[in-house]
């Protein structure tokens, strides 16, 4: 269940940087909605963060946490901010999906 928790919470912090790179691209009120959806997402984050590491260690759970959230952001600057999908960016993406996948494999929780 902790597992599950770091992942969502990895996916919040997605949401916050997902929300900051929105929040560039606007001005006035729709700015304010993406900066109020930033701090919802990050209290989300942090929350679950911290539930999953009362079980998991703190070094593989912030590694965890922080890997998935690069993850998904660089995958939302592709998909949605058209940022480019170079070789060398997809080569380190899935090493750090691997390195995600390992962490796991020799957690002791």
């Amino acid at each position: 269940m902790n597992w599950i928790l770091l992942i969502i919470a990895g996916l919040f912090e997605v949401g916050f940087a997902s929300c900051l790179g929105k929040a560039k691209e606007t001005t006035g009120m729709i700015s304010t909605y993406w900066m109020v959806g930033f701090f919802v997402c990050l209290s989300i984050s942090m929350v679950l963060l911290y539930k999953a590491t009362q079980v998991l260690p703190i070094g593989t759970a912030y590694a965890v946490w922080t890997g998935v959230g690069a993850v998904g952001t660089v995958l939302v600057g592709i998909l949605i901010f058209k940022e480019p999908a170079t070789f060398w960016r997809i080569f380190f993406l899935s090493t750090l999906i691997a390195s995600i996948i390992g962490l796991k494999f020799v957690s002791s929780h």
